[in-house]
């Protein structure tokens, strides 16, 4: 074989020979410089996900330098580990893949046996054979294997992260790595700047403060002040420092956005071009106070009144009281010396205002806690406050006795002790059971109320039957009976105005014996004229009826008018608010005496047997119809509150007489409907128009029994619905604005009769509204309904007046009892009627002005009743917006 035959078989190697100088570049690239292309591969992996953006600027500039130094560490290291492959190189690893190394056999040259033909002819048949196996090659490939120098596969790890970045991240957020860095043309023009706010908390109601408006220097915050600050331009040449927050591990000055709190008195400054430092002085929150600023007091209903002051510097947010026994100052005696039965305290909420500035609250705190066995013994009662930061602050400990409904009746006064024994400790059950007995043992001089005792007898024996071991469960329902038994004896469920007036005459006497309070005696002193009043009124209308017939019992008559009434009330009230309590005693007596004595003579007593001026019976109708709407408004609020009842409370025994019925309801029957459905700046002389006749009218026409509303008030007359009796009073209103009414073609009879047709149209909303379920728009549009007969009650009558003067029928100082006018129209106290509108006088007559005292107490008991029932959380959410409305009126 010759040269050129050796030389056309190495040209054929030319492609696999590169091929394979290629691997060794790849081979000798990847070995040397692996290191180098994973650091960059995590780089930009982490920048598509983002994480420039994610972590403060230091961090992203540390992390990188650490990229850059790898990246030259590992650049150094692999140009010192690479070498450059060659020619030969390719050619060795060539032919070192073919089996007997025919490249280097084709460029060896035969150093023995030349000049022999034999040998010269064996070797050129060997670099034949070598060629044709030299034309087989293929190119090598390059060895990639990394495992020996990446023995922990990072290089795997830095592609794993490429991989998910492209899947999850952006590419093109590795663009943003050139935000870090402001350009220079945008670094010189804008230079560094900086905005900072300054935003107190929200309870303080102060503004927020922007702080570049604000000078170096002293800067008072509240605590709890939240500081924002942003930074602009070039890292580091702006920096914040603070020492207002406390914090332990604060974030680096350089941070372009910074927030933090005030909590201490300290310095913040932004330090740089245009920077700024103020000494911040942190304004402390203070807790808020609580006292009691009056002596607590007891109502006429029995429930406790607790004034009390609250304050706080932003405004104080919730209160509550507590009430516990004072053991230390309570008489161990009787059923109290046994160990008394562990009972929580009580807790109540203290009223707030709904709205308005809290920073200073005057209120009373108002409940009814005369069932609790710590009602009339020595408590403590400790008051806190809190404030919107959480902060809380007690008051001093008040040690009084805790007020409670009051019984004068010794047999109801003995029953409240032993509910109260028993409900101190279970052991006391067969001891009060053996003193009620005692007590009981002779009831006819005792005991008033049959139905009542027959109650007493059932719960003695069963007092004895369980006496022994008495559950939890029978002793609260032996305590309830006990408690509704006392009542009836106490307030009693009277068949006359006799019976009530004596009731109320020997509870006074008894409470001025017993050194009552003041105003416990007030409470009974309104009710013996309220009783007083109904009195007369029933022997009015016994004159009425009987003008001939002469009783035996007053066959001592006297004739007294209205004012010679009142004011021997007035006197009885004078010397009980002055304290003589002999000369008050006396002074009851006597009044006593005249009314048992007194007879009403015939002609005075409002018109009942004598003719009626023309309009007065629509007058009386009117009046009528707006009695029958306030006692449908009051059922109306009952069913509000409480929900639809039934008719009568399931359980109700035999002479328990109404007991079981919500406050106002039970004994209404003996003070008359209308005295419930009172209005704001009612006085007490008034109540004989609209009370008495409410209680006469109650139980003749609209069949209310002695137990109080009876079923009229029980969502519906006679199985009517609530929406049924109002569209009957509607059909009732607008047959007295087509009937007879006074002032006929005067400007005050056209007002009177507009205003009924006001009226009406309010009855028709509230029609529709009942229909609808809509209970409080029912309301609202009776009180509408009822303002509007008020007024034309008052306009009416003001026409009927004018119509009297006219006629010469209005007899200036005639005196109650007197004949001289057949046809005068004056009620049994000397009041002319027509007059009066539920007792508030209309022409100026002196003999019905109301005890302008009274109205202002009324209706201060009226609001601070609305408020206490406006603040109870358990109420209907429709009755407490129905009462916060009441509140933003009044």
């Amino acid at each position: 074989m010759t040269e050129t035959d050796t030389q056309t078989a190495l040209n054929r190697l030319i492609w696999p020979l590169r091929l394979t100088l290629s691997g060794l570049w790849a081979e000798r690239v990847v070995r040397a410089f692996w290191p180098l292309w994973s650091i960059l591969i995590v780089v930009v992996a982490a920048f598509a996900f983002g994480v420039q953006d994610m972590v403060p600027l230091e961090a992203a500039w540390i992390a990188l330098t650490l990229a850059l130094f790898g990246g030259i560490w590992a650049l150094i290291t692999g140009l010192r580990g690479f070498h450059k492959p060659t020619r030969a190189d390719a050619l060795v690893r060539l032919d070192s893949a073919l089996p007997g190394r025919p490249i280097a056999a084709l460029t060896d040259a035969q150093a023995l046996g030349t000049t022999d033909p034999a040998s010269v002819a064996i070797w050129q048949a060997h670099r034949k054979r070598m060629a044709d196996r030299a034309s087989t090659a293929r190119p090598v490939a390059p060895d990639l294997r990394l495992a020996q120098r990446d023995p922990y596969g990072l290089r795997y790890t830095a592609l794993t992260l490429l991989v998910i970045s492209l899947l999850f991240g952006s590419i093109w957020r590795v663009a943003s790595v050139g935000g870090l860095v402001p350009g220079s043309a945008q670094a010189m023009a804008n230079g560094p700047a900086w905005e900072g706010w300054a935003q107190p908390p929200a309870y303080t109601g102060k503004p927020a403060i922007y702080l570049n408006d604000i000078d170096a220097g002293p800067l008072a915050l509240p605590t709890g002040t939240r500081i924002q600050v942003r930074m602009y331009g070039e890292v580091g040449d702006l920096t914040l420092s603070e020492t207002v927050s406390g914090r332990l591990d604060p974030p680096p000055a350089s941070e372009s956005a910074q927030d933090f709190e005030v909590l201490q008195n300290g310095t913040v400054e932004v330090a740089g071009k245009a920077g700024r430092k103020w000494d911040i002085t942190a304004l402390p929150d203070k807790a808020p106070t609580i006292l009691s600023d009056g002596k607590i007091t007891r109502e006429k209903d029995g429930s406790m009144n607790l004034p009390f002051t609250a304050t706080d510097d932003y405004g104080v947010t919730g209160g509550t009281a507590m009430i516990a026994v004072d053991m230390a100052a309570l008489d161990r005696r009787y059923g109290l010396g046994a160990d008394p039965e562990p009972r929580d305290p009580l807790i109540f909420d203290l009223p707030l205002p709904i709205s308005g500035n809290r920073a200073q609250i005057i209120e009373n705190l108002i409940e009814d806690i005369s069932k609790h066995p710590y009602s009339n013994l020595p408590v403590t009662i400790t008051l806190a406050a809190t404030d919107a930061a959480g902060q809380q602050g007690l008051g001093e400990v008040l040690h009084v006795v805790l007020p409670g409904k009051r019984f004068f009746d010794p047999l109801a006064a003995s029953l409240i002790e032993m509910r109260r024994d028993i409900l101190w400790s279970r052991q006391n059950a067969a001891r009060s059971a053996q003193i009620l007995k005692a007590v009981t043992h002779l009831p006819d001089d005792l005991v008033r109320d049959k139905g009542a005792y027959l109650r007493l007898r059932v719960v003695l024996k069963r007092l004895d039957l369980q006496s022994a071991t008495l559950p939890p469960e029978a002793r609260d329902e032996i305590a309830e009976e006990l408690w509704n038994i006392a009542l009836i004896m106490e307030t009693g469920d009277l068949d006359s105005a006799r019976e009530r007036l004596k009731r109320a005459q020997d509870q006074l006497d008894e409470a001025i014996r017993n050194g009552a309070d003041q105003a416990e005696l007030d409470r009974l002193m309104q009710e013996l004229r309220d009783a007083t009043d109904a009195y007369m009124q029933m022997l009015a209308d016994e004159a009425a009826r009987n003008p001939d017939s002469q009783s035996a019992e007053n066959q001592q008559t006297m004739n007294m008018t209205g004012n010679q009434i009142q004011e021997m009330m007035d006197e009885l009230q004078k010397l009980i608010e002055e304290g003589k309590t002999a000369e008050a005693a006396q002074l009851a007596e006597t009044l006593r005496q005249l009314m048992e004595n007194m007879k009403i003579a015939e002609g005075g007593g409002g018109g009942s047997g004598g003719p009626q001026m023309p309009g007065q019976k629509g007058m009386q109708d009117l009046q009528q119809t707006l009695r029958d709407q306030q006692g449908l408004s009051d059922d109306s609020f009952s069913e509000l509150q409480n929900g639809p009842q039934d008719g009568q409370q399931q359980g109700q025994q035999p002479g328990e007489q109404g007991q079981g019925q919500e406050p106002g309801q039970g004994q209404q029957g003996q003070q008359g409907q209308g005295q419930q459905g009172q209005q704001p700046g009612e006085g007490q002389n008034g109540q004989g128009q609209q009370g008495q006749n409410g209680q006469q009218q109650g139980q003749g026409q609209n069949g209310q029994g002695q137990n109080g509303q009876g079923a009229d008030n029980q969502n519906g007359t006679g199985g009517q619905s609530l929406a049924q009796r109002q569209q009957a009073l509607r059909d009732r209103l607008n047959a007295l604005r087509n009937g007879q009414l006074p002032g006929d073609g005067s400007e005050q009879g056209q007002n009177g009769r507009g205003a009924i047709d006001d009226a009406g149209r309010a009855m028709d909303l509230a029609e529709r509204a009942l229909r609808d379920g809509d209970l409080s728009g029912a309301l609202d549009k009776q009180a509408e309904a009822m303002e509007g007969m008020r007024q034309a009650l008052r306009d009416l009558g003001a026409a009927m007046a004018q119509e009297q003067r006219q006629n010469g029928q209005a007899s200036e100082g005639q005196q109650f009892g007197q004949n001289a006018d057949p046809n005068g129209s004056r009620d049994p106290l000397g009041r002319e009627q027509g007059q009066y509108d539920n007792g508030s006088a209309i022409t100026g007559s002196r003999n019905g002005i109301p005890d302008q005292q009274n109205i202002y107490r009324r209706a201060q008991n009226l609001l601070e009743e609305i408020r206490r029932r406006s603040a109870e959380q358990n109420r209907p959410a429709s009755e407490r917006d129905y009462l916060r409305r009441l509140l933003d009126l009044f």
